[in-house]
């Protein structure tokens, strides 16, 4: 039988550029003193002969990896997408290599997502949390006493003590909210609310549940209701859903609101499937936007701006959002030992073509 043939090592290196194995080893580690002529030759011995360092036993050594894990809610949304493009571009910039999961909102599969990460010896993590703020959850604090860096996105969870990367949900939804209000709308439709089993009774009973949903949708409800409440407007549970967050549930949503004898107005869609989802059911309904149901959504993107009519939205700063929690990932593995903090980047109303005045609004 044939034996395989062995991959080379620091010494065919050596051999093929005609150096030492010491001056092999600093031009390919980037380390000590070695001119950019001899480092050049080595580079090119390397690839000649195929040679591959051995990472993993790097790794055992200097107990870094140099990879970054990254376990995103839902790799299928474009918020996440344009995240994800923010976290490679400073990751290949500081040559790291990136290990992406996704969680799919599910916490098991969170949990597992991040087990497999650990396993493979990442050395920190970028995470946008599936849990309600106010949640512990044992594999999260467990991954903080290893002492793997991490960095939460778009998510906060007050019981860990990590540094979080998100939007002004709160202060954004009011802003939308109080356009809608400025021309004249008082029945307004919220999609997605916290998914629940049944509507909350009250405004007290919503603001209990937020207090144990996800930070960025509460965020976002909490500043949609604080907007009613500075214009006089009374809170109807009605008109924010309660159900799962996909374009199918937003769909049959939308449609119970308009079957109301009051039905809204407007809407403000807190997420592209929302959106997608209230378009949906107007058109099944043969209502159009302006004339017959104001829109107002989140995520800016090039469709949002050539539909009909263009779509108002809140444009939040998705690309800088993962860039700056891959900063400040590389900076805790880095040995960055300062207080855990917010970072909070500002959302922008980009006022378009959706939005009309209550005069407008066929009865």
């Amino acid at each position: 039988m044939t034996k395989p043939k062995s991959s080379p090592t620091i010494s065919d290196v050596a051999t093929a550029a005609g150096v030492g194995r010491a001056t092999v080893a600093r031009s390919l580690g980037g380390y000590g003193s070695v001119s950019e002529k001899t480092r050049a030759n080595v580079l090119a011995a390397a690839q000649r002969i195929g040679y591959r360092p051995n990472t993993l036993a790097k790794s055992m050594k200097t107990r870094t990896t140099h990879t970054i894990g990254v376990v995103l809610a839902d790799i299928g949304n474009p918020f996440f997408t344009d995240v994800l493009r923010g976290v490679s571009s400073v990751v290949r910039e500081a040559r790291y290599d990136l290990l992406l999961s996704t969680s799919d909102e599910d916490t098991d599969k969170e949990a597992a997502s991040i087990d497999v990460l650990l396993n493979k010896l990442v050395d920190g993590i970028i995470l946008a949390p599936v849990a309600g703020k106010a949640e512990p959850l044992r594999h999260l604090e467990s991954l903080l006493e290893r002492e793997v860096p991490l960095v939460m996105v778009d998510r906060k969870l007050n019981a860990l003590d990590a540094d979080a990367i998100v939007i002004n949900n709160r202060e954004a939804s009011y802003a939308a909210v109080q356009e809608f209000i400025r021309h004249g709308h008082k029945r307004i439709g919220f999609v997605w609310g916290p998914t629940t089993n049944r509507p909350a009774a009250d405004a007290s009973e919503m603001r209990a549940i937020i207090e144990r949903s996800i930070s960025s949708e509460g965020g976002r409800l909490l500043g949609y209701m604080d907007a009613l409440d500075d214009a006089g407007i009374e809170f109807d549970t009605s008109l924010v859903t309660h159900v799962h967050n996909d374009e199918h549930q937003a769909i049959r949503a939308v449609n119970g609101m308009m079957a109301l004898s009051d039905p809204p107005t407007a809407i403000l869609a807190t997420e592209t499937e929302a959106l997608t989802g209230s378009l949906h059911a107007m058109q099944q309904r043969g209502l159009e936007c302006p004339r017959d149901v104001s829109l107002i959504g989140f995520d800016d993107s090039a469709w949002a701006s050539i539909m009909q009519p263009p779509m108002s939205i809140v444009a939040q700063p998705t690309f800088e959002l993962g860039r700056l929690a891959a900063r400040r990932l590389i900076e805790r593995i880095d040995g960055d030992a300062s207080p855990t903090r917010d970072y909070v980047l500002e959302a922008t109303f980009v006022p378009r073509e959706s939005v009309t005045t209550t005069d407008h609004v066929n009865s």
